[in-house]
């Protein structure tokens, strides 16, 4: 039995791909998240195999999702699931654990064997991310990198969708005093003097949905 938690914040969009991996035999949708925070917690009570998970989740993004719940199950396989194919971000979804990443797009071709393969343990990449992986490889070493961590990044995302210092801190799981900090260190690299500039930053950097 292949146990799958699909994580999206549309309606629509869960139930269509519960409709479509339900189809297969003995494959089984175990739990349903419309956020990140949310995603994490049912993930640690299901232990799915694989963890379907859109990148542009509300609360925790894709990329914080995947890196706690590889911390916490590291034989949960996670299927990054989203409009994007941005290098950086491929990148530091792969460094966080995911081991495949299907554009939304690609779907209706990709799917289930994107699923089989990962309950498999093996990676999946359609070839257009493919493409874009092997670009980063063949890079000059001069190419600039991402401004912003990846932990950075999920915190301005938060700050974007309007949260508090103290609710970052609450979700991310960590201090207030770290929160300060590493929203301290934001604004320096951006050069950015108020909240309304991350939240300009976020949205022209797809981190938030406009």
């Amino acid at each position: 039995m292949v146990r799958i938690l699909i994580a999206d914040d549309h309606e629509v969009v869960r139930f269509g791909l519960r409709q479509i991996l339900e189809t297969q035999a003995n494959w089984e949708v175990v739990a349903e998240a419309s956020d990140g925070r949310e995603a994490v917690a049912l993930a640690m009570e299901t232990k799915p195999d694989v963890c379907v998970v859109d990148y542009s989740l509300p609360l925790m993004n894709g990329l914080e999702v995947t890196r706690q719940i590889r911390a916490r199950l590291p034989k949960t396989e996670i299927l990054i699931f989203t409009m994007h194919d941005n290098e950086m971000l491929v990148q530091g979804l792969l460094k966080a654990g995911a081991r495949g990443y299907l554009l939304k797009a690609d779907a209706k071709s990709h799917l289930i064997e994107a699923i089989a393969s990962l309950a498999s343990h093996r990676p999946f990449f359609t070839k257009k991310v493919s493409d874009v992986l092997l670009d980063v490889y063949l890079a000059r070493p001069e190419r600039t990198v991402s401004a912003i961590t990846s932990r950075e990044r999920s915190v301005v995302q938060l700050i974007a969708e309007g949260h508090t210092n103290k609710e970052v801190a609450r979700v991310l799981n960590i201090s207030l005093k770290t929160v300060e900090t590493h929203r301290a260190t934001i604004m320096r690299k951006l050069q950015i003097a108020s909240s309304a500039g991350l939240v300009r930053y976020a949205i022209r950097n797809k981190i938030v949905e406009p």
